[in-house]
């Protein structure tokens, strides 16, 4: 069960910062993603803090700061990321999850999520609008099992553009 937030705490990072529409501007973004689940943090031992932060790495991800049940993380959005409608690649490789049903009105979107990895499978929905080409808000809710453990999740995010510069982010690619 204590895996169960880390997994999800990054869906809908991911999902706000890839699914934009292409005005967004590139560079290293701040997004952060508050939760039920990241409140749970400071119960979890140090030992397996550790073991989440393997996991993280195991899908290439860092482990984002996590703080009165709020993840924050850099991430850096590269042109050609910008330039997408609504990318699919990382759902698809990294989490198991795939876009369904994506539509792009204007400044916002909405998508569906379907997961079926081995550790996360079941359905989610993504909605958010970026206010500014620097800014946006949105939400995600995930139905399903993490770890086959029950999860009814759901998460805020919003995110603010830093600089032009990633310096040492990693791309969400």
């Amino acid at each position: 069960m204590r895996k169960i937030f880390l997994l999800l705490s990054l869906l809908p990072l991911v999902s706000t910062v890839n699914a934009a529409e292409n005005h967004i501007r590139p560079g290293l973004w701040e997004v952060t993603t508050t939760s039920m689940l990241l409140a749970l943090v400071p119960q979890i031992p140090p030992e397996q803090m550790q073991k989440l932060t393997s996991l993280a790495k195991q899908y290439g991800l860092d482990m984002p700061q996590i703080q009165d049940g709020a993840a924050t993380s850099r991430v850096c959005i590269t042109q050609q990321m910008a330039n997408e409608e609504i990318p699919s690649y990382f759902y698809v490789q990294e989490s198991g999850c795939s876009i369904k049903n994506a539509i792009r009105t204007e400044n916002s979107y909405k998508m569906d999520l379907v997961c079926t990895h081995s550790q996360l499978k079941g359905n989610g929905r993504a909605e958010g609008t970026f206010t500014t080409p620097e800014r946006f808000s949105g939400w995600t809710v995930f139905n399903g099992t993490v770890q086959d453990n029950p999860v009814n999740e759901h998460a805020d995010t919003s995110g603010r553009w830093i600089s032009a510069s990633c310096g040492t982010a990693r791309s969400a690619h």
